[in-house]
């Protein structure tokens, strides 16, 4: 069965919008349902009638989505949409410096894996920190850290009068590896594998590429996220105007 075309080409429905994104109208019924969209204006029958409006924030929350994962873009858009833009902006930030960090790690299990791999590895302090400190420094749930230890990712020791278990500069380089892996999409027999190459310090190969190729990863998201923020932008500036006119 063939749709029957709106007559007035300034109105979507459900299916036109899905059209040019490869979605579901349904999925697009969804996103107004749920907030992500403006709500749509209603026909005598019930049918939504969207409008270009809507089509610009379609097109913005699939952008956000690629550099900042539905969940966060969901909030964006959510914001965006009854008027709280300064929580779209922080959850934007939240993004960039989650980007950063991630950044920062990959610099530091480069220079580490570097050091494993030199001739002269450089002298490391040896004070060891409880799990709460690194689950902490990781932003990461204890639970998270003692799950990769039953998998073999981690390694601690235990403190002889307390048993509690203790991280080592070392199992910190894992622990940090480890997490940069994970939001990678590694799995954790994966993780075992590398960090056990890294600790034997004779197999730098495979670490190197899952370095490279996240490093790529973080690129692409960085070069998404500017996407992302353009059809923000764009979406932000037609709301605001539609606003100005008291539509």
């Amino acid at each position: 069965m063939t749709a029957t075309e709106p007559s007035n080409p300034l109105v979507r429905r459900p299916v036109d919008l899905a059209r040019a994104h490869g979605l579901s109208a349904q999925a697009v019924r969804n996103y107004e349902r749920d907030g992500v969209l403006p709500p749509a204006q209603r026909t005598p029958n019930g049918y939504r009638r969207f409008t270009e409006l809507h089509v610009t924030a379609l097109r913005a929350y699939l952008a956000l989505i690629t550099g900042h994962g539905y969940a966060a873009s969901g909030e964006i858009m959510r914001a965006v949409n009854r008027g709280d833009i300064d929580t779209a902006l922080r959850t934007i930030d939240q993004g960039h410096a989650l980007l950063q960090r991630d950044r920062e790690t990959l610099d530091a299990v480069e220079t580490a894996v570097a050091t494993l791999t030199g001739t002269s590895p450089q002298p490391r302090s040896q004070k060891a920190v409880p799990i709460s400190v690194l689950a902490h420094r990781l932003g990461l749930q204890p639970a998270t850290l003692r799950k990769w230890e039953r998998a073999g990712v981690l390694r601690p020791v235990r403190d002889p009068v307390t048993h509690y278990r203790l991280y080592l500069p070392d199992d910190v380089r894992d622990a940090e590896l480890a997490h940069l892996l994970r939001r990678g999409g590694y799995r954790l027999d994966h993780i075992t594998g590398v960090l056990r190459r890294v600790r034997d310090a004779g197999g730098a190969e495979p670490l190197a590429a899952s370095l490279g190729q996240w490093r790529q990863r973080l690129t692409e998201r960085g070069r998404a996220m500017l996407t992302g923020a353009a059809r923000l932008a764009e979406y932000v500036e037609a709301a605001a105007v539609l606003s100005i006119r008291g539509e």
